[in-house]
Parts: structure tokens; sequence; C-alpha cells
């Protein structure tokens, strides 16, 4: 597909439409903008022009601007996707929402919070728990992601096993639609059925089908008491097995997550802390939370003596801030920690049935074997979401590249073997095109392609991700 190419004079409309100081060209600040949080090269690219609205009708100026000239808008939040899926590999303007990141309501007495999509997911969960309430949804990245770009990717996290992926707590959603109009979904009420769920369409629909300018998120009582446990096994197997025991045990975990050797030493030096028992095989790590005391005792010591039972090590119990956030140090510094030892990886999302899980590393286990090379993995134990990453280490990059190609379509035939799919939270951006494509029937890509064509005809929407640039 044919895109107009931005001029000098589309700049000047640009600055027109939105203020100087919304507009960017200057190579050294837009760079930061040519990619995300994806460590290959081959998945960058420098932007256009960059522009920084201030508001949804600054957003709908621009995107109306765009549609009749055809110029492509690739909508970002935080820039921390690992997918690919908010750079602009088509040209066009990357339109960041970084400063439309104001809390605009709070709504203790129906638990709601009202915001724009520029703020981080950290903010959004310290903000509530200010007025003694809780939002569920829990990335890795909260400190640095957005919740326009939780919402965007609908993202899962930690706490998805019982409070489930950011879907399950957006009620409302204002959108500038490809054409510039600006259209409002949704709202506070729980209940509503008035037409098609379309919010749940734009959740997880990667700025492809319109910009995300305002959120309703539905909040909750913050739990009154929560437990950690850090489950040491020798082996991965032992520790993966034992989960969908704890699974069906009559307790849903707020958090049931796993990390295998390599992660837990790779944390280990990057931390430059010794963890309780780094030499261990794999970590289980499980977080119940309640409203009464006796009830997160009663589920942690039940689920302890599953683990007990089951061949681990150890079972460490936290019942404090300082000895909780040491736990989870070591799980969230995953990425960081496997970016030290290799610069250049391909860390997977990939998502099975939970009781599929022991097969999916035994697999993964085989096809590092085969190919000579390391695949460390952790992730959601308790939802069946696996972020296996291989690693580059000290290979060409014609050698990488092959390996990678190699490695993924084996890892990818072997997850919809086991009844999964590609990707759990981190979305398809440009990264997965190709291989959702080839795994998902005709039918399947029409039905998608059909809502791409009807809601953006031109296609100017974040061309090349989710589906196939045609």
């Amino acid at each position: 597909m044919q895109y107009h190419k931005i001029t000098a004079g589309d700049v000047k409309e640009l600055i027109a439409l939105i203020g100087n100081a919304n507009v960017m060209i200057d190579e050294e600040k837009i760079d930061m903008y040519s990619r995300d949080e994806v460590s290959d090269k081959l998945w960058e690219k420098m932007p256009e022009v960059v522009v920084t609205p201030e508001n949804t009708e600054q957003v709908a100026a621009v995107v109306k601007w765009a549609n009749a000239k055809v110029v492509p808008i690739i909508a970002r939040g935080g820039g921390t996707g690992l997918a690919a899926g908010a750079v602009p590999l088509n040209g066009g303007v990357v339109l960041s929402l970084e400063k439309m990141n104001k809390i605009l309501e709070v709504d203790t007495a129906n638990l709601f919070m009202v915001l724009e999509p520029g703020i981080s997911t950290g903010e959004v969960q310290r903000t509530a728990k200010e007025h003694g309430l809780f939002y569920a949804g829990d990335p890795c990245s909260a400190e640095s992601s957005f919740i326009g770009g939780n919402v965007a990717t609908n993202a899962g996290g930690n706490r998805a096993v019982k409070y489930g992926t950011t879907s399950r707590h957006v009620y409302g959603l204002e959108m500038v639609m490809p054409n510039g109009e600006i259209v409002t979904f949704g709202g506070k009420n729980v209940k509503d059925v008035s037409g098609y769920d379309v919010i749940h369409l734009f959740v997880g629909s990667e700025g492809t089908l319109g910009v995300i300018t305002k959120i309703w998120l539905k909040l909750m009582p913050l739990p009154k008491f929560v437990a950690t446990l850090l489950v040491p096994f020798a082996e991965m197997q032992q520790a993966i097995n034992v989960v969908p025991k704890i699974m069906t045990a009559g307790i849903v975990p707020a958090c049931l997550e796993f990390m295998d050797s390599e992660s837990i030493k790779a944390s280990e030096i990057y931390l430059n802390k010794k963890l309780p028992y780094s030499d261990a095989g794999a970590y289980i790590i499980c977080q119940v939370d309640g409203t009464t005391e006796q009830q997160v005792e009663s589920e942690y010591e039940i689920i302890g003596k599953i683990c007990e039972a089951n061949q681990a090590l150890e079972v460490f119990v936290s019942d404090n801030m300082a000895s909780e956030e040491r736990i989870w140090k070591a799980r969230k510094a995953y990425a960081e920690a496997l970016r030290m030892i290799s610069p250049v990886y391909c860390m997977e999302d990939i998502v099975v049935p939970v009781s599929n899980i022991p097969a999916a590393l035994e697999a993964i286990d085989k096809i590092a074997k085969k190919y000579r090379c390391r695949i460390p993995s952790a992730g959601h134990a308790g939802d069946g979401n696996i972020h296996c990453t291989v690693l580059r280490e000290d290979r060409d990059e014609h050698a990488w590249h092959d390996l990678k190609d190699s490695v993924l379509a084996e890892i990818y035939a072997v997850v919809y073997e086991l009844g999964g799919s590609l990707t759990g939270e981190h979305g398809v951006g440009a990264k997965r095109v190709a291989a959702m494509a080839t795994h998902m029937s005709d039918a399947q890509m029409a039905v998608l392609r059909s809502i791409k064509t009807t809601l953006d005809p031109n296609n100017i929407m974040n061309p090349g991700k989710v589906l196939p640039l045609i």
C-alpha cells in the first residue's frame, strides 16, 4: 500500500493544528520513538514526525488530517511494548500520548477511576491505594508502562490468574476513530448490553482501530491481608507439576509465577544480592490475599503443604512488605537480567492451558538442546503464560536470525498442538504478524480483516500490526 510521505508543508500544517511545542522532527528528539523494548534492530524505524497532543480534540484533529492525506498514525504509550507494536515501520506520524496524563476522577462511591491514557500503571495503582481502593492490573513494567498501552494490548501481568487481564477492569472508552470522530462507549454502568460489546473489541486492538483517549477503570476494595510464598524446587518439572495441584485445591491465588534456574541466577547477578536457594532448578512464587488474616493464613498453609508434599526444597512465607518486595524484585528483574547476559534476545509470550505447561516447557528444553542455544523461561504459571527467551549471545547477525526463525517456528508449532496461542499479553504487534497468519485459518483472518477494513478503510491506524499489510 502507498502512503503519503511527510513534507515540510505537512509539518507546518500539523503545527497549525496542535502547536509548535507538540510537533517534533529533530532526529535527536525523535530517536527514542523509533523502537520499543524489542532488542533486535530489525524492529526499529525512525518516525517521519512525532506529535504529542494535549487533549482529545488535538488527537482528533491530527487523525482527521492523516486520514485525508492517507498518512499512517502510530499511537504510542510508554514504549515498553515487546512486539514492535508502536514502531513506525511504514512511516507516518507517531502520536505519543505522554502529555495526556491526568487522572480525571476517582469515584469512591461507584469504585471507578476515570483517566487519560498517558499515566503510568504504577501511578494508577498508588492513586487507588491512597483512596483505600485497589487496581488489580499489575504488569511487571508498571512503573514505566502507560495505562493506555495496557488497554491497547490487553496486558496481563502477575495478578491475571485471580483478577483477570486488563479487559476485565475496563468499563468505558473514549476513542478517536480513524476518520477523526470522537466516540464514547460504556462508562460507570457495571451491566450494559446496549449494542455490540465494542469496548472489548478495542481493548487489545493495539492501536489498529482507533486511538484511546479516555478510560473508565473499575476498582476494588483494597485487600487487607497479603502473603507471598517463595518455593524452590530441585528441578523445573517438579515445580511446574505442582501448579495444576495448587489451581485445583479450592484456592485462587492472586499470583502464581515461576522462574527456571537460568532466570534465577541471572536475576541474582543483576540485583547483586544473594537469593535463597539460588542453585535450585526453579522457583514457584505464589501470592494470596483476602479480607481476613485467618483466610490468608489458611490459604498459604494449604499451598505450602501441597508444595512440601510434591518435593519442594523449602517454603518461605513473607507476610510483610519488606520481605515481599525482596521476593518480587527477583521475578520482576527477569527481562533486565537477561539483557545483561545477552543484549539482543527474543522474548516470547506463548500461552497454553495450565495443565499443558509441563509439556510446553519440556518441549522448549528439547528445542534449546537441539539448536544448542539457551532459552530461559519464567512467567505466569497460574494462567499458562510462558515467557521463554531465546538468547543471541555471541552469534553473528546471520546465524542469529537463522536460529531465531527456526526455534520460533518449532515453539509455535508445539504451542498450537497443545491448544495454546502465540501471545498471551504482549500482543501481536509487527513481530508476530506472519506467525499468527500462519496459524490462523483463512476464515478467522477474514473476520479480523473485515473489522479492520470497515472501521479503517484507508488502513492508516498502525498499519502492518496484528494483520499483514496488503
